[in-house]
């Protein structure tokens, strides 16, 4: 999705970006992004996704309520940027929820490493399922991340990702959106989906 970028982004003020690589683009980018939206970099592409919608905040929300209820002991962020090794370059993500121990991104840092992380959460637009479903699976398992929780809004599916290793996860289990879904360790309980 092209970045809408304001008419004197580019004056005579700014460098010749002619040539830059794919991180000064992808900085760049960040840099001017409108409030609310997000840039990424997974696999040498730099995605630009807008704000979410109400249906996906909506399920978000119920995921963030109910790992509370399990465990006060966790931190539920929304809007955390993880920094992933990459087959090539680093993988720059910001995931639709991170479950990590409260304190853990208790700091300045834009992007974080992942060793904190317990479970990452995305829920799919249909601008972002694709790399839902492929890139940020592959992201996540290389930065060692216990659990990748995806909510399938088009397949009506959620997928639990377990046992990271290599480029992929050694475990996934499928369920269809309304039934209750065990998250394995580290955090262990039942999700039920009927909201989503």
């Amino acid at each position: 999705m092209p970045l809408p970028v304001p008419e004197d982004a580019f004056s005579e003020g700014m460098p010749d970006r002619e040539g830059a690589s794919v991180q000064e683009t992808f900085e760049l980018f960040s840099a001017l992004a409108p409030k609310g939206w997000r840039v990424e970099l997974i696999e040498g592409e730099i995605n630009v996704v807008p704000p979410a919608n109400g249906d996906h905040e909506e399920i978000v929300s119920e995921l963030n309520g109910q790992v509370r209820d399990h465990d006060k002991g966790v931190g539920r962020y929304t809007g955390i940027g993880l920094s992933l090794p990459g087959t090539a370059d680093v993988v720059r993500v910001i995931p639709d929820l991170v479950i990590a121990p409260k304190g853990s991104f208790d700091d300045q840092q834009e992007w974080h490493t992942p060793d904190p992380v317990l479970l990452v959460a995305e829920v799919t637009s249909s601008s972002t399922a694709r790399r839902d479903r492929v890139q940020k699976i592959r992201a996540y398992a290389r930065g060692g991340i216990p659990l990748y929780l995806l909510i399938d809004r088009e397949a009506g599916e959620a997928v639990v990702c377990s046992e990271p290793s290599g480029d992929d996860y050694g475990h996934k289990s499928i369920h269809k959106l309304g039934t209750v879904v065990a998250l394995p360790h580290p955090l262990g309980f039942d999700l039920d989906t009927s909201a989503f």
